[in-house]
């Protein structure tokens, strides 16, 4: 069984699976503003989410000969490690919950303010958490200020949000000739044309459609609206972020249980019974996710939430549109999180949580991919970069206070 030991091999661990777990939510945005269910998606997607584990558990599970203290992944299968084991599948119930909400938030908040406000209260409360559970291997003087300033980024990203949706709100009350209803667009047949100011009346009709196509305008986000499968213009601003927090209050919970799965500090295994390896703990935390997922996902197929068109798991198979992309999430994911245990077995769990740093790429994906932010105001930008450098300084504080296992 490879392990990784060294503080410098934690931290390589930690920035791969930053890179990783900052890619999928975006790809998963991309197919929803696409058109595809969420719930087409996410079977995809978790599908190879337990793939990654499978593999992970297959190779560095089972790299060279295991020992009585350490046994290589199959051995594990046969000991009585059960107290364990439900620590990990009770890991991968609340990532399996929080996962699934963050596909319906993207859709109301956006992907750059669900990543920064879910991954900021997962480091809020699951790093205290870890914290004591691993022993303070970290160092607190350092750990907290970094915790605190996450705590703050969860304010900012509130901030932007509100801020933002104001912004859109102003660019649609332009458009006198649509309606919205449960986020369903009407148009008034009354009034064919959307109010323009007196530039864009001398423009063309070709040149005004080009211009309604750009990022961020109105014309932009109606026609957005159109192709997207979760429709959110005319409902609650509430509503979104009400599952962002949700979801954050799901991801807290996870490392914690995946770090009480691996080091067991409550002492729940009997006496000569090794501690789960941190690939064995990952196979049934993934296990767990995946069965979660299946049974909540096909039934949203019959009977969906937030207003979607009913589906079929006929329908599911059937459809190949996006599929290899929402195969390649699963699998980002998957190594994602696979990656950050294995850095946090070696330094800490607290520490691993600066992979939380990921809405950082996540932002990075929705200015470049999907036009977020573009043309907002002056206030929403300065809370934006407010709410990035924050989040820097936090990661970069909570990477600085990792420890060694020992």
């Amino acid at each position: 069984m490879y392990l990784v030991e060294s503080k410098e091999g934690a931290v390589a661990c930690m920035l791969v699976a930053l890179l990783f777990l900052g890619t999928w939510p975006a790809i998963l945005t991309l197919l929803e503003r696409r058109g595809r269910l969420p719930q087409h998606t996410y079977l995809d997607y978790t599908i190879t989410n337990l793939l990654a584990a499978v593999i992970i558990a297959f190779t560095f599970g089972e790299i060279g000969n295991g020992t009585i203290e350490k046994p290589n992944f199959i051995n594990q299968l046969y000991q009585d490690n059960w107290p364990s084991v439900m620590f990990a599948m009770a890991g991968g119930i609340v990532l399996s919950l929080g996962n699934l909400a963050t596909q319906y938030a993207w859709a109301f908040v956006g992907l750059s303010v669900t990543e920064v406000i879910t991954s900021s209260i997962t480091v809020v409360i699951g790093t205290t958490v870890n914290y004591f559970l691993d022993d303070k291997i970290n160092k607190a003087e350092i750990l907290f200020p970094g915790v605190g300033c996450f705590l703050i980024a969860v304010c900012l990203g509130s901030a932007v949000h509100s801020s933002n949706a104001a912004d859109n709100k102003a660019k649609l009350s332009n458009f006198s000739n649509i309606d919205y209803k449960d986020g369903i667009m009407i148009q008034n047949a009354s009034d064919s044309k959307p109010k323009e100011s007196s530039a864009n009346q001398e423009l063309e009709n070709g040149s005004a459609t080009k211009e309604k196509e750009k990022f961020g305008t109105a014309g932009f986000l109606i026609e957005l609206e159109k192709t997207r499968a979760i429709k959110v213009i005319g409902k609650g601003s509430f509503i979104g972020l009400g599952i962002t927090f949700f979801a954050g209050f799901c991801f807290s919970l996870f490392s914690p249980a995946f770090n009480l799965a691996t080091n067991d500090q409550w002492d729940t295994l009997k006496d000569g019974v090794p501690h789960l390896s941190v690939y064995t703990a990952f196979f049934y935390f993934s296990i767990s996710c995946f069965v979660l997922a299946i049974i909540l996902n096909i039934t949203f197929l019959y009977h969906p939430v937030l207003d979607l068109p009913k589906s079929s798991f006929k329908s599911y198979l059937c459809d190949w549109n996006g599929r290899g992309w929402a195969l390649l999430a699963g699998l980002l994911c998957g190594f994602g999180n696979g990656l950050q245990f294995m850095g946090g077995q070696a330094a800490g769990y607290a520490a691993a949580d600066a992979v939380q740093a990921l809405p950082l790429v996540s932002t990075f994906w929705g200015i470049v991919l999907f036009g977020e932010y573009r043309r907002s105001s002056r206030r929403t930008y300065i809370l934006l970069v407010g709410m990035l450098s924050m989040f820097i300084v936090a990661v970069g504080v909570l990477m600085g206070s990792a420890g060694h296992r020992k």
